[in-house]
């Protein structure tokens, strides 16, 4: 059999988030914002359950990590200590004709350029070497650096003084904090703050669907070390986030983990790994983790004037925590989650109103299913309508539970395969002598008859909940 094709592969991946209702394009009845994505009513539901899973992981089950959720708008003299203002630039170019934006970094790679350790000024250079075109053969512009950052304007003037930025990620907001945290959490070194929210970026050339976007979501850990301890726990964290992979659902087969070499690091790293994932259109950077020493705490210090140094109770020692970042994309996280559930096979026979040559399947993990069962009466009609609305919201008090009377059987549990949902309970009209209903699997398609009154039991052992 030929191998999908990878563009078609992510095309029904994305036909099928607006067409069940997980991801469409926002303002999409103007016609749209360039990379601008709504999460629907199944969307939100699984973009949750992923922020639930890693927080009960990461958070909740641990003694070492506080939460936090800091202001999306913070005073821009954390940007300018962070470098942020200086140094948060991505190379841009423009068609001269249409005045379309690339990044140079992008236009160079796809020419078969290594840019990992180029200047700015030596990709400048490679424009002229390689007579560089714009992808739709036009002259560009000459290259300048183009800061990421939002800008906007707190109060009723919009002039320089008043000049603020969204967040380009979340990491600030657990520096600045971490003094105030470590005393009123009463933890003691080695610590983490934790943090889940939206950061945004102004990118040149965002795409491929959720996968870069300006507005986005992380999953975040600031873990405090002692400076001499900071390997064993940058392995820690390592593993930790290749258990996490395990967790989602994320093809082994389809990870690479890349050290990032010196000169390639960011300015403030002494060590980086980048988890990548091959999606259908290619092997991007999907996590993160970084040594960032004392930099960020050291910055805060000497620009707030503010003592952020740590006395360890037992010994006395005085000194300036050093940190390891762990940091998850939540909305790749997503597509990630999406891409090693997407299943496409022939119909499958045995059940009822098989009428499709193909059939796609989402084999989400059970606990990140945005709809964790289905009520299926096979008939509208009384008693078994009312019968399936009794056991639905039943079901409603511990789990997101769908009912559907709509279309016959086979359509149906078509439906609810594409959405990911783990089992189907079909209410037939035997239902109404025995009090027993059918449960069925997505993926092993086994049929089981429980007891009405036996189902939140029988579902209670099937790891459903966070």
């Amino acid at each position: 059999m030929a191998k999908p094709d990878a563009n078609s592969i992510m095309e029904k991946i994305t036909s099928l988030c607006k067409r069940r209702g997980f991801i469409f394009p926002g303002s999409d009845i103007y016609g749209g914002l360039a990379n601008s994505w709504d999460y629907g009513p199944l969307g939100v539901e699984l973009k949750n359950n992923i922020k639930k899973l890693w927080w009960k992981t990461f958070v909740q089950e641990r003694d070492d990590v506080v939460g936090l959720d800091a202001a999306l708008i913070m005073n821009p003299k954390v940007w300018q200590a962070s470098g942020h203002v200086a140094n948060f630039n991505d190379p841009l170019v423009e068609d001269k004709k249409t005045n379309e934006r690339y990044r140079l970094d992008h236009l160079l790679e796809e020419k078969g350029v290594n840019v990992n350790g180029l200047s700015f000024d030596d990709m400048v250079a490679k424009v002229s070497e390689l007579n560089l075109k714009s992808p739709k053969g036009n002259e560009l512009t000459a290259p300048k650096q183009f800061n990421m950052m939002f800008q906007t304007h707190l109060g009723p003037t919009a002039d320089a003084e008043n000049t603020v930025y969204l967040r380009p990620e979340t990491a600030q907001g657990m520096f600045v904090d971490f003094k105030t945290i470590q005393e009123t959490a009463r933890q003691r070194i080695p610590f983490g703050i934790a943090q889940i929210g939206h950061a945004f970026r102004n990118e040149i050339t965002p795409g491929n669907f959720i996968f870069r976007t300006r507005e986005f979501e992380q999953m975040e850990i600031e873990f405090f070390v002692h400076p001499n301890d900071w390997e064993k726990w940058f392995e820690y964290w390592l593993d930790q986030q290749k258990n996490w992979l395990t967790q989602i659902g994320a093809k082994p087969e389809n990870l690479v983990f890349h050290e990032i070499a010196p000169e390639d690091r960011a300015h403030y790293s002494k060590r980086s790994v980048d988890t990548e994932y091959q999606f259908p259109f290619g092997l991007k950077e999907l996590y993160g983790i970084a040594y960032r020493t004392d930099f960020d705490l050291q910055a805060h210090s000497k620009a707030s004037k503010q003592d952020l140094q740590y006395r360890d109770p037992l010994t006395n020692e005085v000194f300036m925590p050093h940190c390891i970042e762990p940091t998850w994309g939540l909305n790749r996280t997503l597509l990630v989650v999406l891409c090693s559930a997407f299943e496409e096979l022939d119909a499958r026979s045995g059940e009822e109103d098989t009428v499709h040559e193909k059939e796609y399947i989402l084999r989400l993990p059970k606990k990140l299913a945005p709809i964790k069962m289905a009520v299926l009466p096979l008939s509208k009609k009384e008693p078994l309508s009312t019968i399936g609305h009794e056991i639905a919201n039943k079901l409603k008090k511990s789990w997101m539970c769908q009912y559907d009377e709509t279309g016959s059987i086979g359509k149906r549990y078509r439906r609810q395969d594409e959405i990911g949902t783990p089992y189907c309970i079909t209410i037939d009209f035997d239902t109404v002598e025995d009090r027993k209903v059918t449960v069925r699997d997505r993926d092993t398609m086994a049929q089981e008859r429980v007891a009405i009154d036996e189902l939140v039991e029988w579902f209670n052992g099937k790891g459903l909940t966070i």
